[in-house]
């Protein structure tokens, strides 16, 4: 059987959640398939897609695109390898789901309906993340547009299943304990108008965690911290939790004023049982936002608490490399107000503005927020990017579910 290894690279904006993978025209030929088919993933799993033409950009490039979701069936990452195959589908007489251990889901008397009418003609492997995209009219609503995560549990008969019309689709509320694959995390997907940033972020970051012993035969130490700095509103937070989920990496979230307490010594010793905390569940990401909240310049400061925990943050950070496979990425809005001795190299080794988008990434950010909204014949992305000039990812949110607000007040 013909197969062949392709570098792994995101999905475009609009295939996230639909089970897609993109190769090139010689790929297709090679591997005798047609827009369509079903392929085999082979990573530290194995899941299957539905396969299309990717774009001529793409041509020759030796890749293939797939979203987060199938990236975790397939337990890989984004630059990593998998072997591609033809996939001979059977037709699935039942098909189980239940969603993932932190996920609490009520469904409604026709939900099984609806997600088999979402998932029709889908590729399912057992144990796989099958996401289901809510709407204004879902049963189990969460915010329009968002996945929700379902595992199945039990497929019949085994192996590549399709979903038909006449799949018998189980819906159980019972979440699955124990499941490593817990989907529902943000992915690089849900990121638009970042592609040089996220790539910045990938190399300080998931190299030293995915390839630590590259380090070691350089003789160097891995980067211990980034510092995302920019606007409110353009991505920094999802940044962080992208780059955690995509690394399968334990996240810790410090919120900067929620830390100062007006008590002795309890502000320090919460941001060490933090880092206590993240060195034993490592691979960990810690982030801090509002950096310059809980680490002022300590000339600028009158209080003791803020250049007592401006000096315990240095301590932990200076301390990291006792602390196995733990990466700080901190946010602040204000990047000059941040006390100058956690900026130098070996505390927060990277420096990252995230700007404001451009044109093309207004419409990439209007692309995620609106690709599970039933959206006018009438309506041009390109040109309401051109329109939102100086917005951010922020307002673009507020802006889609304003729309879609104003559409439901007319029924």
């Amino acid at each position: 059987m013909n197969e062949v290894q392709l570098e792994v690279a995101k999905a475009y904006p609009n295939d996230s959640g639909r089970g897609i993978a993109r190769l090139d025209p010689d790929t297709l030929l090679h591997l005798k398939l047609s827009p369509g088919d079903i392929i085999e993933i082979d990573g530290a799993d194995t899941t299957a897609a539905k396969v299309w033409r990717a774009d001529r950009q793409d041509w020759n490039t030796d890749t293939v695109r797939i979203d987060g979701f199938t990236r975790q069936n397939a337990d890989v990452g984004i630059g990593e390898r998998v072997e591609i195959r033809k996939a001979e589908a059977t037709k699935a007489d039942r098909l189980v789901l239940a969603p993932p251990e932190e996920a609490s889901v009520q469904f409604g008397s026709d939900a099984a309906g609806m997600v088999k009418r979402q998932i029709l003609k889908r590729p399912v492997v057992e144990r796989d993340i099958v996401p289901v995209m809510s709407s204004t009219n879902h049963p189990f609503m969460r915010s329009p547009g968002q996945a929700i995560p379902l595992i199945a549990v039990e497929t019949d008969p085994e192996g590549v299943v399709l979903v038909t019309e006449d799949t018998d689709v189980e819906l159980r509320e019972e979440p699955i304990a124990g499941f490593e694959k817990t989907g529902g995390g943000i992915t690089y997907e849900d990121i638009g108008g970042l592609r040089n940033e996220i790539e910045r972020v990938r190399e300080m970051v998931e190299l030293p965690m995915k390839h630590p012993q590259v380090f070691k035969k350089l003789g160097i130490e891995p980067p211990q911290g980034v510092l995302l700095h920019g606007p409110p509103g353009t991505g920094k937070t999802l940044l962080a939790k992208a780059v955690a989920n995509e690394t399968s990496a334990s996240f810790f979230s410090i919120a900067g004023p929620e830390i100062i307490s007006k008590y002795y010594g309890e502000s320090e010793q919460q941001l060490r049982e933090i880092f206590e905390d993240a060195q034993e569940e490592s691979p960990a990401i810690i982030f801090i936002d509002e950096l310059d909240s809980i680490a002022p310049k300590r000339e600028d400061v009158t209080g003791e608490v803020e250049r007592r925990v401006v000096a315990q943050l240095l301590t932990m950070m200076d301390g990291l490399e006792t602390r196995g496979q733990v990466i700080v990425i901190a946010a602040t809005n204000r990047v000059d107000s941040v006390d100058p001795a956690l900026r130098r190299p070996g505390r927060f080794d990277r420096e990252i503005e995230i700007g404001v988008p451009d044109e093309t990434g207004r419409e990439e950010i209007l692309q995620i927020h609106t690709r599970g909204m039933p959206l006018s014949d009438d309506v041009t992305l390109g040109a309401l990017a051109e329109d939102t000039h100086g917005f951010v990812g922020a307002d673009i949110e507020s802006l889609t579910k304003e729309a879609a607000m104003k559409a439901l007040r007319r029924y």
